[in-house]
């Protein structure tokens, strides 16, 4: 959407007095800037102006200490421009507003590489480059919450008004007892051009699943996770309850996966993946190696926070090894079956508390290096040399130990996620929770 045409819609919409202009950074979190409606078209001219630092801030929205960004160049100011997906509204909010999002520039109008859009805009360079487009389509699970008690608790049915405390895998009575939830769910998505599929019941109280259509667009498809992440949050306040997509908000129940399907489609149209066999072709069993070979080292955008970990647990239908295999949920890559045609890759290990930008750069970027390089993956369900990281530690230290994620992404970006990553675990480990008192205070 173009500047004349977003005004136009504007112009349509006189309820609207006030915007959010707002940036993706590095934890996912939009950050920016309540704007009034009559700043949008010096906003949409590329005219609001924002500190670098706001795209690495930690979790808690607190400088990192050390960030050359901040003590060092003075927090200066980069430039903001429109990613061209025009405004969505935000009608869950008292007042009617809408959402403009923005990626960051240097001054000089060259990206900014620190911003993990323009992270997942240079993998898709390199891909046009070797004529290559890639098709994505993205699954985000996350639990609907009852927040009124002391702890969270798994909602209560407006139908029945009994907890969902049950494994509720497919069923349709779960997904009937939210049914006005999911019209609205829906209804944004069409409004706003995201292509949703079908809905399930997921295997704790209170989770599902939306799918999301493939797309020959990874910038939109992270886009698309982005905004339906936003929706959903924000339609299920609504309804008084909160949603998400924590990795493990529940410790006896399913964790929150975000799964990846990918193919490639070359110049004229078709996938280099299918050989005209189930088996996928030699290109498709490159990218395989490459997503292997470099699973630990990313581990840490699959898995970014500390309660990511509880989620990577054994017996958990979340692959704890960097394997691959046909039709098999088992493994961390899968290749799912049906027509030849729609031959892809299924990389399963990502919770739905990852950055989509990061993710897909990660996983795409690590699947062009299995092409250019030509690396033969492992026999089907044979785990790969290393195990992935057990721990938020591990994971810190071997994505920033790794050549190979220096090739995907930008020093700036790289050392802000790691920075970042760093404080946030020192924070967490400098606190000690009620349960450590209550065991040992008077105990030893």
């Amino acid at each position: 959407m173009n500047t004349d045409e977003a005004l136009a819609w504007l112009e349509g919409r006189p309820d609207i007095t006030s915007l959010r202009a707002a940036v993706c950074d590095l934890n996912g979190i939009l950050r920016g800037k309540r704007v009034p409606v009559v700043q949008a078209e010096k906003v949409l001219g590329g005219e609001m102006r924002m500190p670098y630092s706001i795209t690495c801030l930690d979790i808690w929205g607190e400088d990192v200490k050390g960030n050359p960004l901040v003590f060092q160049q003075g927090d200066i100011d980069g430039r903001c421009e429109p990613t061209g997906r025009g405004f969505l509204p935000m009608n869950w909010l008292g007042s009617p507003t809408a959402l403009l999002p923005l990626w960051m520039l240097n001054e000089d109008g060259s990206p900014y590489l620190g911003d993990p859009r323009r992270a997942l805009a240079a993998v898709c360079e390199r891909y046009a480059a070797k004529g290559l487009t890639p098709v994505v389509a993205t699954e985000l699970e996350f639990y609907l919450v009852d927040t009124t008690g002391e702890v969270p608790t798994p909602p209560r049915s407006p139908v029945t008004h009994k907890f969902l405390d049950g494994d509720g895998a497919l069923s349709i009575d779960d997904l009937d007892h939210f049914e006005a939830f999911f019209t609205d769910v829906y209804g944004a998505c069409d409004a706003h051009d995201v292509p949703v599929d079908s809905a399930i019941s997921e295997n704790g109280g209170g989770q599902f699943e939306i799918n999301l259509l493939h797309v020959p667009d990874p910038l939109k498809a992270a886009d698309d996770a982005l905004y339906f992440k936003r929706f959903v949050k924000g339609i299920a306040r609504k309804y008084e309850l909160a949603a998400s997509f924590m990795a493990k908000p529940f410790l006896d129940r399913a964790g929150n996966g975000f799964h990846v399907h990918f193919s490639l489609l070359d110049r004229e149209g078709r996938n280099v993946f299918d050989s005209g066999t189930p088996e996928g072709s030699e290109t498709m069993r490159h990218a395989v190696g490459g997503v292997l070979s470099l699973m630990r080292a990313s581990s840490l955008i699959f898995a970014p926070h500390r309660n990511s970990y509880r989620r990577l647990t054994p017996n958990a239908h979340v692959a704890s090894e960097a394997c691959w295999g046909y039709e098999t949920r088992a493994a961390a890559v899968r290749i799912p079956g049906g027509p030849n045609a729609a031959r892809r890759i299924e990389h399963r290990v990502a919770g739905a508390d990852a950055n989509p930008y990061l993710v897909l750069a990660a996983i795409l970027g690590a699947g062009l290096e299995g092409i250019e390089r030509r690396i033969e993956p492992p026999a089907p369900m044979v785990s790969a040399e290393e195990a992935l990281p057990i721990d938020w530690k591990q994971a810190i230290e071997s994505f920033e130990r790794s050549e190979a994620m220096g090739k995907i992404f930008d020093p700036v970006l790289r050392d802000a996620f790691v920075g970042m990553k760093k404080q946030e675990l020192q924070v967490f480990s400098q606190q000690i929770s009620p349960f450590e008192h209550e065991t040992y205070l008077e105990t030893v």
